[in-house]
């Protein structure tokens, strides 16, 4: 995939000899609405698995302007296009019927696609022999909400935006608590064609919160659901398409199979996912090293997956109090300097924010499975939003970085994935 990545590049002079023009009468819609036949539930906050699920994908907020209202939700996305779409299948969980749905984003319900029993479901596509007990969901992406904007770059931003939904569900998961699982072996070919997407929608990743059933073993369900559309207009796109292709089969998985150990109170944790913004600039705030210290502890705990690719992750420290100015790897200390105007520079110019910012990240891998590698760089980033704003500090994502020069400023060839930055 290092050939899809070479050409999604971003360089001082491409940015400038391709500006990206937008076709606004042909923006997509960012929401996936099942015909009025299929049952709905209303999530109901009240309830327990309502208000988990919720904290998810929920929408938290409405901002009024003179060309319409703008919808804020609890996962970030690149633009605001939100290209995912979250399903699950659901078995045992109290309140709601065994099935397989979809989360109705606009409106805050569950959609019921299909009814499951006893002796099948979902599980064999996640490599399960037996009945689960409780939640498997799978994550996807209608890619013409985002290549509408991005145009060939989108696949990245696809993969980063479902793994910071996979995040959402970790960080929401605690609430209950409960660890998940990251499941990318998911047989995409078969469920992509069940669920009727038409190759304008696929899967990406699967995520288990769920335990084994014993003696129960199932069945794979199948079935076939007519094709809804998600868009509402739609541009094909051959680079993106051979690219998922390309990607969707991994090879030489080596599972992740510690459990990360969060140290959130889970009262202030409802809170911080509840109120999460993207801050659109700093004010060149410094933080403490304490806050540097449980920002970086909570990053770096492992993940569960089955295909636990690694990442590298590289700070910048603009402004952190008692810790020397410079580059970072992995916490240890790699080279002295004032680089914030780099960071700045190197992040397209968005000075306000890996400027102004107290620490401004890069991460990178030279892994060979690109979705499993760039959606973990997307949970990674999701959990530097968690702490960050659970310690009062922004944090704002940055999909867009010249990539070579990312490459000579931290000193390695790898790909570069993704760019975030935290202040005040």
């Amino acid at each position: 995939m290092f050939w899809y990545h070479n050409m999604t590049k971003h360089s001082y002079n491409s940015v400038r000899a391709n500006p990206n023009r937008l076709s606004w009468e042909d923006q997509p819609g960012t929401y996936k609405n099942y015909p009025d036949n299929y049952k709905k539930y209303k999530l109901d906050l009240e309830k327990e698995e309502d208000n988990f699920l919720f904290h998810i994908a929920g929408l938290t907020a409405k901002k009024s302007y003179p060309s319409g209202e703008y919808y804020l939700r609890i996962n970030p996305s690149a633009g605001a296009l939100y290209p995912n779409e979250l399903y699950f299948q659901a078995r045992a969980v109290e309140g709601i019927e065994d099935g397989v749905y979809h989360y109705e984003v606009s409106s805050n319900s569950i959609t019921l696609l299909h009814s499951i029993t006893g002796e099948e479901g979902l599980e064999p596509y996640f490599g399960y022999r037996t009945a689960m007990k409780g939640y498997l969901f799978l994550v996807s992406a209608i890619y013409y909400r985002s290549s509408w904007k991005y145009k060939d770059r989108a696949f990245r931003y696809c993969l980063l935006d479902a793994g910071h939904l996979l995040g959402s569900i970790e960080a929401s998961a605690l609430l209950k608590p409960h660890a998940v699982n990251m499941v990318y072996t998911i047989d995409k070919e078969k469920l992509n064609r069940m669920f009727g997407f038409e190759d304008r929608e696929w899967f990406l990743a699967g995520c288990s919160m769920a335990v084994p059933i014993q003696n129960q073993e199932v069945s794979a369900l199948e079935f076939s659901l007519p094709y809804v559309e998600g868009s509402h207009t739609f541009e094909k796109n051959d680079l993106i398409e051979e690219a998922y292709e390309a990607s969707m089969h991994l090879q030489r998985c080596k599972k992740g199979i510690k459990a990360p150990k969060f140290t959130y109170n889970p009262t202030k944790l409802q809170e911080t996912i509840f109120a999460r913004r993207s801050q659109r600039g700093f004010n060149e705030g410094a933080i403490t090293k304490g806050q540097f210290n449980f920002i970086m502890e909570m990053i770096h705990q492992p993940i569960l997956s089955d295909c636990d690719e690694e990442v590298n992750i590289y700070v910048v420290a603009n402004r952190v109090l008692d810790m020397p100015l410079g580059l970072y790897k992995e916490g240890a200390y790699i080279q002295h300097g004032d680089f914030a105007s780099k960071a700045g520079y190197l992040s397209l110019e968005q000075y306000s924010l890996s400027m102004q910012g107290a620490l401004a990240f890069f991460l990178t891998s030279k892994a060979e499975n690109y979705q499993a590698l760039y959606q973990k760089a997307g949970i990674i980033g999701h959990r530097l939003y968690i702490a960050s704003l659970y310690l009062g500090i922004g944090c704002s994502g940055i999909g867009a970085y010249y990539d070579d020069e990312v490459n000579a400023f931290v000193g390695n060839d790898e790909m570069v994935l993704y760019a975030l930055a935290i202040g005040k």
